[in-house]
């Protein structure tokens, strides 16, 4: 039986739109995640899974150690449901409320470690805190500055860059006595989070990988001397690194004792494009053929879920099954329908199912409220999504 056949078979008895998710897939994605990671634990990127039972399903796996929220409100809940004792928020907060209620919260503080790049964050935290502790984790520009730092690769996030800045930041966090320094993070999103081999593009690729090279022979040595430096001050719990498309690569620092990954859980079609690994997809959609408006032409119910990141045409989720449709370009995927072109489009009727692909992990979670989870050609269960769980976080 095909793949196609297995999930409509698992499936038969449900209405699609919906969502589901092969748990032999996502093992495996797992399993090779740990190898690649080489012992280095791996803390689970949160938002790229959006599920608690999925989340669960992770953090059981020998190698997997630790969350990371994208929000505090996120990380709080997560706590309450003691999904895992170790929760780095990645990105800096503003809430002041759950700052309080973090800080008023017992297990929640010996659990949560919020982000800071700046005094700014510190000044925040520590008046919405109080004088109770709260655990502190400094972010690091991972970006690449190549001609003399007049051109920037790589995501715009901490202001901090150099030994000589983040000591002075961590330097500052020791001096407030309700302020715990437990760890660093630098994310090269130039490496984890882009392909090197696009598509139609071996130019393109050369060059990509050129440069993610030289960036990574950068950031070590920089991640390095950071490392030094801060730790000449204090002892640090961790130093994380890393994402899916640069497991391998950041494990093999020294400096760095942990990786985070997320995406290569379910494998979208972003990280299909890397030569250093290959993942199976396990998160998957499906929606109805509606009408069958002329030859050629299988138009979908629905379908209209974009993912974030620049406007363009790979933010588009990438019909899977059967293979050889495409999106009409004059109408892309639609908020209520989706004409999809191509021979195979001749061979569905109205009421079959064309399975998709979403681009990025977890936001494939925000549009629907179950996971279905497939074995096999079987149904084994269905789990909800944070938005099942009534939870929208940002």
């Amino acid at each position: 039986m095909n793949i196609r056949d297995r999930y409509d078979a698992a499936t038969a008895e449900l209405e699609a739109p919906f969502a589901a998710v092969d748990l032999a897939a996502f093992r495996d994605n797992a399993a090779a995640l740990v190898a690649r990671a080489a012992g280095k634990p791996i803390r689970v990127a949160s938002k790229s899974v959006r599920c608690r039972a999925l989340l669960d399903e992770a953090l059981a796996m020998d190698g997997f150690a630790g969350i990371m929220a994208f929000t505090l409100p996120e990380a709080l809940w997560l706590a309450g449901h003691r999904t895992s004792d170790d929760i780095l928020v990645a990105y800096p907060t503003t809430d002041r409320r759950a700052i309080a209620a973090l800080a008023a919260d017992e297990h929640a503080a010996a659990t949560v470690t919020l982000m800071v790049d700046s005094p700014a964050h510190l000044d925040l935290i520590e008046s919405a805190a109080g004088d109770r502790p709260v655990r502190v984790c400094i972010d690091i520009d991972a970006s690449y500055r190549p001609l003399g730092g007049h051109v920037r690769i790589g995501a715009l996030r901490s202001p901090l860059r150099t030994p000589a800045q983040v000591r002075a930041l961590a330097e500052t966090v020791l001096k407030r006595p309700n302020l715990r320094l437990v760890g660093l993070m630098a994310y090269e999103s130039q490496i984890a989070g882009v392909g090197d081999t696009p598509p139609g593009k071996p130019a393109m690729g050369r060059v990509i990988r050129a440069m993610q090279r030289r960036s990574r022979m950068e950031l070590a040595r920089r991640r390095a001397a950071i490392v030094r430096a801060v730790t000449e001050l204090t002892d640090l719990e961790f130093v994380n690194g890393g994402g899916t498309g640069s497991v391998e690569k950041t494990a093999a620092e020294r400096a760095v004792t942990e990786v985070a990954a997320g995406s290569g859980l379910y494998q979208p079609h972003l990280f299909d494009y890397y030569s250093n690994f290959t993942g199976r997809p396990a998160a998957l959609f499906a929606l109805p053929v509606a009408r069958r408006p002329a030859p050629g032409v299988a138009t979908c119910l629905g379908g209209g879920y974009l993912a974030s990141g620049p406007a363009d045409a790979i933010r588009l989720p990438q019909p899977y099954l059967p293979t050889g449709l495409a999106y009409d370009p004059r109408e892309g995927a639609g908020e209520v329908q989706t004409p999809l072109l191509g021979h195979a489009a001749d061979l569905l009727e109205v009421g079959d199912r064309v399975w998709f692909r979403h681009t990025k992990a977890g936001e494939l979670c925000e549009r629907f409220a179950e996971l279905h989870l497939l074995e096999g050609e079987h149904l084994v269960g269905t789990v909800p999504t944070y938005r099942g769980e009534g939870r929208t976080f940002l």
